[in-house]
């Protein structure tokens, strides 16, 4: 790998990791994703594609073995106050760290964030919540906790979604989403692929993500 990988602990959570992938140059466009561990590592695969110069500031989950514990930080439908302490912590506290410590600009228009499973909610929701911030959705098998809103936001984020074949329950979720944002007039990608939860299809079409998102 080319770049370089830069991990921060913020003191967010008794002790939060955040692993920012820098590419060689001068990053051209950023992806902030929850869920940062396995993310935050996908930088190789983009210089192994030639894509975009992209850094990705992976922002790991709860290390807690509870499971509940990640999904109350991703998903409002499980504790409002959590996920409002876990937003704020990601979008501002990250975000400024980002900006100051690396000197980036972070256009929305070249920004994105990014998750799957669980933080793929989150993604889903920062979308929506800021997109101001975020100009862009990367959403791989999204869960169940969140679904569109009956009224969407008069903005909305372009949006790429994808799922397996082999897990019907999260391709039924990330087509919903898709419906409801492209009946909303968002600009969408859908990609069903073959594949179960968490198998090797999220990396691939990450890179095909950032080539959408910010290619030439």
């Amino acid at each position: 790998m080319a770049g370089e990988l830069i991990t921060q602990t913020f003191d967010y959570d008794g002790g939060r990791q955040v692993t920012v992938y820098l590419p060689p140059g001068r990053p051209q466009a950023a992806v902030f994703g929850g869920d940062g561990q396995l993310i935050s590592r996908w930088g190789e695969y983009l210089e192994a594609a030639d894509s975009p110069p992209t850094m990705i500031v992976g922002v790991y989950r709860s290390d807690s073995e509870d499971e509940m514990d990640r999904l109350r930080e991703y998903s409002a439908a499980f504790d409002v106050e959590r996920f409002a302490a876990h937003e704020r912590f990601f979008v501002y506290d990250v975000r400024e760290w980002v900006r100051s410590r690396f000197g980036v600009m972070l256009l929305a228009d070249r920004t994105a964030v990014s998750g799957v499973s669980a933080s793929a909610e989150f993604s889903l929701a920062m979308g929506l919540r800021h997109p101001d911030l975020y100009s862009t959705v990367f959403a791989a098998s999204p869960g169940g906790g969140y679904r569109p809103p009956s009224v969407m936001p008069n903005a909305l984020p372009r949006t790429y979604l994808t799922a397996g074949t082999l897990e019907p329950f999260f391709l039924d979720n990330a087509t919903r989403w898709a419906e409801a944002l492209r009946t909303a007039g968002a600009d969408v990608v859908m990609s069903e692929q073959v594949g179960d939860h968490g198998d090797p299809f999220w990396q691939a079409e990450f890179l095909k993500m950032v080539d959408w998102a910010f290619g030439s």
